[in-house]
C-alpha cells in the first residue's frame, strides 16, 4: 500500500499532465526550442563582445606589457569569482582546517544544491511559504557576497611595507654588517616570499611552507640554498614551491646569503 506522500505525488503529476494537455505546452519541443534560441543569443553576445574587444578599445586593451619572468614586485591574486575562496584561506589556517574551508564546505554546499530536487519535493513554490529555503538561500548569498568583498579588499603584505622591516631583521639576526644578506632581505621582502613563508612573525605560513626565521641555523650552505631556489622540486621532491631561477644568479646568491644569515634572532 503506497504512502499518502506517494499518492499525493502521483495525483499532482497526473493533474500536471492533464493541465498540459488541456491548456499548456509540453517541454519538448517548445521549452527546448526556447532554451536553444536563448543559448544561441548568449553565444552571439559573447562573440560580439569578443569582436568589440579585439578591434576596439571600448572593453580594454587587447595586449598588455610583455610578461617579465624576473619581476620582483608582483602580488598574485585570483579572479574575482574566486575571491570568496581566497578569503577562506585567511579564515581557515593551514594545515589543520584549510581543507575543510576550501574543499569541505564548498563541496557540501554544492551537494546540497544538486540534491535539492530530490529532498524538496513539495509542490509549493511561493517564496513566502518556504521560509527555511528562503532563509538558507539568502544566508548563502550574503555569505558569498561578504567573503567576495573581503577577498577583493584584502591587503597583502606589500614589498614596500616589508622592506621597512629589513633593518630590524638585520639587527635581530645579526647581519647588519653583511651587505649581501641585507640585499637578499630586501629581495625576500618584495618577491613575495612572505606570501607563503613566515619570517620573524611576519608572513603567511601558507600550504605548509616552513618558517625561515632560523633557516641559517640548519647549516645547509649557500650552494644548497641557490640550488633549492633554482629548482625546489629537484632538491625537495614534491615541493609545491615555484622556481625562482629567473631572478638570476646574482639575486639568488643574495637571497641565499640572507637565508644562511638568518639564525633565529638574538
Amino acid at each position: 500500500m503506497p504512502s499518502d506522500r506517494i499518492v499525493e505525488r502521483r495525483r499532482v503529476f497526473l493533474q500536471y499532465k492533464e493541465d498540459v494537455k488541456d491548456r499548456g505546452k509540453p517541454f519538448f519541443p517548445y521549452a527546448m526550442f526556447h532554451d536553444t534560441v536563448m543559448s544561441l543569443v548568449v553565444v552571439c553576445v559573447i562573440i560580439g563582445l569578443a569582436v568589440v574587444w579585439r578591434y576596439t578599445s571600448l572593453l580594454g586593451k587587447l595586449y598588455d606589457l610583455p610578461a617579465d619572468p624576473g619581476t620582483i614586485n608582483f602580488v598574485p591574486r585570483p579572479d574575482w569569482y574566486f575571491y570568496f575562496l581566497f578569503y577562506l584561506l585567511r579564515v581557515f589556517k593551514w594545515p589543520n582546517t584549510v581543507i575543510l574551508g576550501t574543499i569541505g564546505i564548498p563541496t557540501i554546499c554544492l551537494i546540497l544544491l544538486l540534491m535539492l530536487p530530490f529532498y524538496d519535493v513539495r509542490p509549493e513554490r511561493h517564496p513566502l511559504r518556504r521560509p527555511v529555503a528562503m532563509v538558507a538561500g539568502v544566508l548563502v548569498i550574503i555569505s558569498m557576497g561578504v567573503l567576495t568583498y573581503k577577498g577583493a579588499t584584502a591587503r597583502e603584505a606589500l614589498g614596500s611595507e616589508l622592506k621597512a622591516l629589513v633593518p630590524s631583521w638585520a639587527k635581530k639576526q645579526g647581519f647588519e654588517n653583511n651587505p649581501k644578506a641585507i640585499a637578499g632581505a630586501n629581495l625576500f621582502a618584495v618577491v613575495g616570499c612572505a606570501n607563503c613563508h613566515q619570517y620573524l612573525g611576519i608572513g603567511g605560513g601558507f600550504a605548509g611552507a616552513p618558517n625561515l626565521s632560523a633557516e641559517g641555523a640548519k647549516g645547509k650552505g649557500i650552494d644548497f640554498q641557490i640550488r633549492h631556489l633554482e629548482c625546489p622540486s629537484c632538491v625537495n621532491p614534491g615541493s609545491p614551491m615555484p622556481s625562482f631561477q629567473d631572478l638570476g644568479p646574482e639575486r639568488l646568491s643574495e637571497l641565499a646569503a640572507f637565508l644562511e644569515a638568518s639564525k633565529g634572532g638574538k
